[in-house]
């Protein structure tokens, strides 16, 4: 009589046996909350998964962050993973290609929230002595508030700012990634508001 063979675990079911697909054995006992299992399926399947993020994202840094949320959700939802739908690979790569692709179009929403911004916030320039005035008072409380910027957040500020370049232009011009960069940007913003708060 044919019996099952347990695997190390001692999981006789047939996705913890994971001979067919030993993929599917490592995410039926991650899913159980085997941290050592979840260790064998990353090291086993980390390559592939970061690849295809990548070919998504196209920048290395969100690639990494990218594949880590994946792996994330992955340990959360292991029990969902049901083998009869397909294999635990594409499995694993379905859900890094959706975390991919929502970052995608996360980034490209922001991208236009900023043109919109960008568009909203642009006034057109008067032949008024009164606003030039206003207005150059208020570009010198602006460079002079610059100061209480770190040297990298005003850099990447006077670019964007003053130099009218976009997000992607800045990052390029630094060696940064583009997400870097807008973080930069808008840590920058932030303490700038706040120190012109104090000033007014």
């Amino acid at each position: 009589m044919n019996q099952a063979h347990p695997d190390s675990t001692g999981d006789t079911s047939p996705v913890g046996r994971g001979t067919a697909d030993p993929l599917a054995g490592m995410l039926h006992r991650s899913a159980r909350g085997d941290e050592a299992a979840f260790a064998q399926l990353y090291d086993a399947t980390a390559a592939r998964l970061h690849g295809l993020v990548t070919r998504v994202v196209r920048d290395p840094a969100q690639s990494d962050e990218v594949t880590q949320e994946a792996y994330l959700e992955i340990w959360r939802t292991a029990s969902r993973f049901d083998p009869r739908r397909g294999s635990a690979l594409s499995w694993l790569m379905t859900i890094g290609h959706r975390r991919a692709v929502d970052r995608v179009r996360s980034a490209e929403s922001s991208s236009r929230r900023d043109t919109t911004y960008a568009r909203a916030d642009h006034r057109v320039e008067h032949d008024s002595t009164e606003e030039a005035a206003l207005a150059g008072l208020e570009s010198r409380r602006v460079r002079a508030a610059l100061t209480s910027l770190t040297t990298v957040q005003r850099e990447a500020i006077e670019l964007a700012y003053f130099g009218g370049y976009t997000h992607t232009e800045v990052a390029s011009l630094l060696d940064l990634p583009v997400g870097t960069a807008k973080t930069r940007i808008r840590d920058g913003l932030i303490r700038l508001r706040d120190t012109m708060g104090v000033a007014q």
